[in-house]
């Protein structure tokens, strides 16, 4: 439920509505607009009389919210969030570009690629420490060795790092990481999100391979249920039955999305085709489909790289990748 106060409402007597509907156990997301405050409802509203409180002068409307994700709804949070990852803002206007190898593997690679993407206009550098990988016999990352790279990276260049765990025994190794990221094939490992959820680090949630657009809010409905609202979606491409792609890149998700939430939507054009002659297109076309951001993977050598070779860029190529995608945002 959500309920919509009039601009005339003072402090005082929003803070004593909010404080009326906490006493009967519902959770408050308050959020402020520029001609109104709307307060978010969660928890059991049945015990909550609709016309008694449409009644009181303060209240404009009273919506009843019938999707499952009510936190991540854009009705609860009319205004675009903007995620600060590690000072680089993400989202209201604000857009980004992450870019770095698939895995770390050594300390001559990542740092070498953290400078050339800065240079070619990268605002974060990602890189993977830990892998999940479809066979258990293909390169699993560095791990800690991986994360602490990462950061000598990171003070070299300045730029934020995003990186992905896989278990939340891992937590205590990510605390210098600004950006978790959570993988498709972890989208649904709720444990995992609702410890995400306990942290105040922003986290990256990628779309699952075949998941709805509504699973992928419910995944980030947990991790918000938890007090973490710094939350950036990603779409990263669905399996569908073509196989000319490595995924099918669902461009429409990234409109939609900005529909039906307030939480920022980047896209990733290297796992959602899986060919580096379609990063350029692709991202091009997700940045002007409202993308506030790219996720892009870049290596010195790719085809020498130990993962995903295939759809890493050159530093030559994501140079020309980036000026594409500076064009494309002059023009909107």
């Amino acid at each position: 439920m959500i309920a919509v106060l009039k601009n005339s409402a003072t402090e005082d007597q929003i803070k004593g509505l909010i404080n009326w509907f906490e006493s009967t156990g519902l959770r408050v997301n308050e959020s402020h607009g520029e001609f109104c405050t709307v307060l978010g409802l969660v928890g059991d509203t049945t015990r909550v009389d609709i016309e008694m409180l449409r009644g009181l002068d303060i209240v404009e409307s009273v919506t009843r919210i019938s999707e499952p994700f009510k936190m991540a709804n854009r009705k609860f949070h009319p205004e675009d969030t903007v995620v600060d990852c590690g000072g680089v803002k993400i989202g209201g206007g604000h857009f980004a570009i992450m870019a770095g190898p698939c895995s770390v593997e050594s300390r001559e690679q990542i740092i070498e690629t953290a400078k050339a993407v800065k240079a070619a206009g990268a605002t974060l550098l990602r890189g993977g420490a830990f892998k999940p990988r479809t066979s258990p016999y293909d390169f699993q990352g560095m791990k800690e060795e991986g994360i602490k790279l990462l950061v000598e990276a990171k003070k070299e260049t300045g730029l934020p790092i995003v990186t992905e765990i896989m278990n939340p025994d891992h937590l205590p190794l990510f605390e210098d990481v600004d950006v978790i990221q959570v993988g498709a094939r972890n989208m649904q490992n709720f444990e995992l999100l609702k410890e995400l959820g306990k942290t105040k680090k922003p986290i990256l949630l990628k779309r699952g391979l075949s998941a709805t657009l509504k699973e992928l809010l419910m995944s980030a409905e947990y991790i918000m249920s938890e007090g973490n609202e710094n939350i950036i979606l990603c779409e990263r491409g669905i399996r569908t039955y073509e196989t000319y792609t490595r995924n099918t890149f669902d461009l429409s998700a990234i409109p939609m999305l900005k529909e039906l939430t307030h939480l920022p939507v980047v896209a990733d054009p290297s796992h959602a085709t899986g060919k580096a002659s379609l990063i350029k297109p692709m991202a091009m076309a997700a940045t002007a489909a409202g993308a506030a951001g790219l996720e892009i993977e870049v290596h010195p050598n790719p085809s020498k790289a130990l993962s995903d070779g295939a759809q890493s860029l050159t530093f030559d190529q994501f140079t020309d990748v980036a000026e594409a995608v500076a064009k494309v945002r002059s023009i909107l």
